[in-house]
């Protein structure tokens, strides 16, 4: 019977230690979003990115592991001027993986500006510059999936958009996922 209570005693201590836990958490995400956030602010961030698809000329669609599997590792700086617009510099390189090889196949400059749609939502118009010849532009709605107090999880959709280099011109549809500090 007297280890009976004792395990009744632990198992109310232990919830109580939870909910005491639980609670001060919430407490501190309410203070960090009760903090006013002043501009300009500064964030950075890195992600994957997995073209998905390309559409050109050509009679049929490009879709990324046929024959070869192309990811790219976007790095970038991030500088709001407000809640509402800021200005995004990125730099990816490109990796290809195909028969038995791997190599940077491309470099990617990619500034643009970034347009806060409320939500969580971004939409980025970024310009874009290959090291393969290859130019063009890159709209990217991006939505924030997990906000934390230091740093946040996204996900986003690119839509890149390619001219030059004697090749016709191509669209492709991408997915990105990856983390703002």
């Amino acid at each position: 019977m007297n280890n009976q209570k004792q395990n009744s005693k632990s198992a109310i201590f232990k919830k109580a230690i939870i909910a005491i836990f639980l609670l001060s958490t919430l407490s501190l995400e309410q203070a960090a979003a009760r903090q006013p956030v002043t501009y300009p602010k500064i964030t950075g961030y890195a992600g994957i990115l997995h073209p998905l698809v390309t559409y050109s000329k050509r009679d049929v669609p490009h879709y990324n592991f046929d024959g070869a599997y192309i990811v790219g590792m976007p790095t970038g700086i991030n500088i709001w001027k407000s809640a509402k617009i800021g200005f995004s510099m990125e730099f990816v390189p490109l990796i290809r993986a195909g028969n038995g090889t791997s190599k940077m196949n491309n470099f990617l400059f990619h500034p643009g500006a970034l347009f806060g749609l409320g939500k969580g939502f971004t939409l980025a118009t970024r310009a874009a510059f290959e090291t393969s010849g290859r130019y063009g532009f890159t709209p990217v709605l991006n939505k924030i999936v997990k906000k934390g107090q230091s740093s946040s999880y996204f996900i986003a959709v690119p839509v890149p958009v390619r001219f030059g280099n004697d090749l016709p011109t191509s669209l492709t549809i991408g997915f990105q996922f990856g983390i703002i500090f």
